[in-house]
């Protein structure tokens, strides 16, 4: 019997090690900046709000020291990111990095990954069946937290089950559902080369009834379950991406969908702002993960 982490192992063993160096610098980064309890609250917090199975500190991180800091609006703060992180607040926003102060980044790096990882971890149990998902045994992350994010940035884009068009329209999906002003503004190089076309896009916004294919659907459909109801994902979302897709891209659609959602923290930070002001901008992804923009379309 299979899994989503023995799946995941299996199709895509590089972003397993990226993942688990998240979750392992998540606990290490917040025990060194004395966060621990603020962070486990937020993880009980953000699952428990989304009917999902929280991150919790474990091993030598797994006692958690009380924090002295403003405790109420960090979790307000949290709370808006994980429901809907566009109606996040000027109030709110400002709460929060007064609360933090020079914690503010790394904090909110690790909101994310309680919010987000959870959300993965479902999904892939969702699609292959339900597992113990293992607990990481190194935190010795160079970089930090935010290194190990920048890992699984990097690693995602190198899985290539999915063709360069349905990718794109899971990130524009993405980028609507969050709001994000720079991934709404943006357009793929790959994406356009491979014969994507400005009908498609914006069919992103009405994708059950688009003559998009249905691979591109499927994978439209578990990003908005992913967004909005990752605890309770409806069995024909599920059933429909399992008929259109290979075990591998299944792996791909979720992983996009992690990797995308690191728009979050820009947008709960009001940092998003597009590099365009009309019309929209051509980026690519270089093979190391790194993006590069203001591209020429052709």
């Amino acid at each position: 019997m299979t899994s989503g982490a023995d799946t995941l192992r299996r199709v895509a063993p590089g972003a397993v090690d990226a993942l688990d160096a998240v979750v392992g610098a998540l606990w290490a980064a917040a025990a060194a900046s004395g966060t621990t309890a603020i962070v486990a609250l937020a993880a009980e917090r953000s699952a428990g709000l989304l009917g999902l199975d929280p991150l919790r500190p474990t091993g030598r991180h797994a006692t958690v020291a009380g924090w002295d800091g403003d405790v109420g609006t960090v979790l307000d703060f949290a709370t808006q990111c994980t429901l809907d992180v566009a109606s996040v607040t000027d109030e709110q926003r400002a709460g929060f990095l007064a609360a933090t102060g020079p914690l503010a980044a790394e904090l909110a790096a690790a909101l994310w990954v309680v919010d987000v990882l959870p959300r993965t971890r479902a999904a892939l149990d969702a699609l292959f069946g339900d597992g113990s998902w293992p607990d990481p045994t190194a935190d010795d992350v160079p970089g930090g937290l935010w290194g190990a994010l920048d890992g699984v940035v990097r690693v995602v884009p190198a899985l290539d089950a999915l063709d360069p068009v349905t990718s794109e329209l899971v990130r524009l999906r993405g980028a609507r559902q969050h709001d994000c002003r720079l991934c709404r503004s943006l357009r793929s190089r790959s994406a356009l080369r491979a014969g994507a076309t400005d009908e498609d896009f914006a069919a992103v916004d009405h994708y059950a009834e688009s003559d998009l294919s249905p691979l591109a659907r499927a994978s439209l459909a578990l990003v908005d379950a992913m967004v909005w109801t990752p605890g309770h994902l409806d069995p024909a979302v599920v059933s429909a991406l399992q008929a259109a897709a290979t075990p591998a891209q299944q792996v791909e659609v979720v992983l996009d969908v992690t990797r995308n959602a690191l728009n979050k923290v820009a947008v709960a930070l009001a940092a998003d702002a597009a590099h365009v002001e009309d019309g929209v901008e051509i980026y690519d992804i270089e093979p190391d993960g790194s993006l590069v923009y203001g591209l020429d379309p052709d």
